[in-house]
């Protein structure tokens, strides 16, 4: 499916969170480094365990609103969340007004992740969702390239120019939003909701989501996310204070008297750099060559290549070595989002696709919530001990993946599942 003859709001999403991501890339690395360094390394590992519980209430709500209100409102409510929050961040009156920032930020990014991806899947024939998925996580990681690298320099030195930009782009895309893109409930799955009470929408809530939890199929694919997203949410938790702490500033290149060296942070920089150049090159090729593996094997590869490479990058501080297990682990990861993604497309009932896309999230606001414990551990275990916990995660992912797929004897069977 060429990226030419898709839907004009496919193509204007992934013009918009291209943008927005490559300047998300240029701040979020950095956060856990600057609270740190504001409150402290434990009160920060507190603090950052606090916007994750805030992003399951939103991908609930934003997976409702998504089914009852539309696709393009819900988005609309979190692109304008985002775009006043990162206002109030620019004008960082105190560190705790920006702290408050960021946990607005990561509410209106969890309202809004849920009608996105329920409008692509609605867009999208099943055949073609996992080279579309692929597209939008190319797009949503070009700014994984070149973002760290320039957020070293601008977000330490120039952060209030840097939000502000976030700031106007953001305003730009809900404009966009507002104007070129069209709602894309199906006509079968529209669920009109005459109650406007918050007490009755939270209400309504908890009884479709009973519904969905209580499948033990997607249950155990949500706790299997969890390990998976406490082992990918370290590139941005541990393994910067892994850096920083550990390796020191050292020469990358030499040329007799000429010399090009990198210190901690720009090591940190390249490092991101590296893991966000493959996913803009590598997530489509890599999804093609793995398009007739079955979800079960491609999960469970993923979860192993990036668990033992997150090892390896504990048993060395050798950049080269470094750069060379973080192509390991970004394959386990290029491996993971477009493979999740299919797979809960084609699970979810379609009227009720915006629900069980938000209750998919749930895997991240979770396992976001329960990754800054490397940081605790990090306090009384070596180096080595906190990336054996990393690889651990990974490993219990594996066993969660093989239960969950025992219980679907075959991909036919799951297809033709629908809420009983």
């Amino acid at each position: 499916m060429k990226i030419l003859s898709w839907d004009l709001n496919l193509k204007v999403r992934l013009v918009g969170e291209a943008l927005y991501n490559t300047l998300f890339w240029m701040y979020f690395p950095f956060l856990t480094l600057y609270f740190s360094k504001t409150f402290g390394i434990t009160i920060a590992g507190l603090l950052m365990s606090i916007p994750p519980l805030i992003g399951i209430v939103g991908s609930l709500l934003g997976g409702y609103l998504s089914d009852h209100l539309g696709r393009r409102a819900t988005m609309l409510y979190g692109a304008l969340m985002q775009t006043g929050m990162f206002a109030l961040f620019a004008l960082s009156i105190s560190d705790w007004v920006d702290y408050v920032a960021y946990i607005g930020i990561s509410l209106g990014g969890a309202i809004y992740h849920p009608a996105s991806n329920a409008m692509v899947a609605d867009l999208t024939p099943e055949k073609d969702r996992r080279k579309v998925f692929a597209t939008f996580v190319t797009a949503m990681n070009i700014g994984c390239v070149f973002g760290p690298l320039l957020g070293s320099v601008f977000f330490f030195q120039y952060r209030s120019e840097l939000l502000w930009t976030c700031t106007f782009v953001t305003l730009i895309y809900f404009i966009a939003i507002l104007l070129l893109i069209r709602e894309t409930v199906p006509e079968s799955a529209r669920k009109p909701d005459h109650s406007t009470r918050l007490s009755s929408i939270f209400k309504e809530q908890w009884k479709n989501y009973r519904v969905i939890f209580f499948d033990k199929v997607f249950a155990l694919y949500i706790l299997a996310g969890i390990f998976v997203t406490i082992a990918f949410r370290q590139l941005n938790m541990y393994l910067a204070i892994y850096v920083e702490d550990y390796v020191p500033a050292q020469t990358l290149f030499s040329w007799k008297d000429w010399s090009f060296e990198l210190s901690s942070m720009e090591v940190f920089g390249w490092i991101m750099g590296l893991n966000g150049l493959m996913f803009v090159l590598c997530v489509i090729p890599v999804t093609k060559w793995f398009e007739h593996w079955s979800d079960r094997n491609s999960l469970i590869l993923s979860s192993f290549l990036f668990g033992l490479g997150m090892f390896l990058v504990g048993l060395t501080t050798n950049v080269w070595l470094l750069f060379g297990f973080v192509i390991i682990f970004t394959i386990g990861e290029i491996l993971n989002g477009p493979v999740s993604s299919s797979f809960v497309s084609k699970y979810a009932p379609e009227d009720a696709r915006g629900q069980y896309m938000g209750a998919s999230n749930l895997q991240f606001s979770i396992g976001r919530f329960f990754s800054p414990l490397t940081l605790i551990l990090s306090t009384w275990l070596p180096a080595v001990g906190v990336f054996g916990f990393i690889f651990l995660c990974t490993l219990i992912s594996i066993l969660i993946y093989l239960k969950l797929f025992q219980n679907i004897p075959n991909m036919k069977q799951l297809e033709k599942k629908a809420i009983q």
